[in-house]
């Protein structure tokens, strides 16, 4: 199985520089996360943005779905912000016959106790597993796209009826 991975940036690939929280968005973290599993399953890395997802725009939006859209593979991964990540979901649930999950993590994966590698390991074997559809993978659960938001409080994502 081959899996196209889609980079835009986000906390997942942060790197903080003070306590004041400057930070920069650095390399893509997903290569590393998967180089270091192991994995068997065949993939290429695109980076389309290096943003904060509340940097993003609707061109932006335009610019991931058009990008997903001409990929000739029917299995896409996009590391993404969370704050802006249900957004994308909605822009991208116009492209038929693929399945498209974004993730994200609520720390930087550089960071010790991250939920990196959690979220991206939940998020492969839902992009193998879900039949076509636009999906979040976080909180060790799959959300549809349509029905899911960030709870900034708890800092978590739940499902909305």
């Amino acid at each position: 199985m081959h899996i196209s991975i889609y980079t835009t940036g986000g906390t997942i690939d942060k790197v903080y520089f003070d306590a004041k929280s400057d930070y920069k968005i650095g390399a893509p973290q997903i290569v590393d996360i998967l180089r270091e599993s192991n994995v068997t399953f065949t993939y290429e890395t695109t980076t389309l943005f290096s943003k904060d997802s509340l940097e993003l725009t609707d061109e932006d939006r335009s610019a991931i779905a058009h990008a997903i859209a001409n990929d000739p593979s029917n299995r896409i991964l996009i590391t993404h912000g969370t704050d802006t990540m249900v957004d994308t979901g909605q822009a991208l649930l116009h492209i038929p016959d693929k399945t498209i999950v974004l993730v994200g993590s609520l720390s930087p994966a550089r960071f010790k106790n991250s939920d990196a590698v959690f979220n991206i390991g939940v998020a492969v074997s839902a992009v193998q597993l879900l039949d076509p559809g636009v999906f979040i993978a976080m909180n060790g659960c799959i959300f549809e796209s349509t029905k899911v938001r960030k709870n900034r409080a708890e800092n978590r994502f739940e499902p909305i009826e």
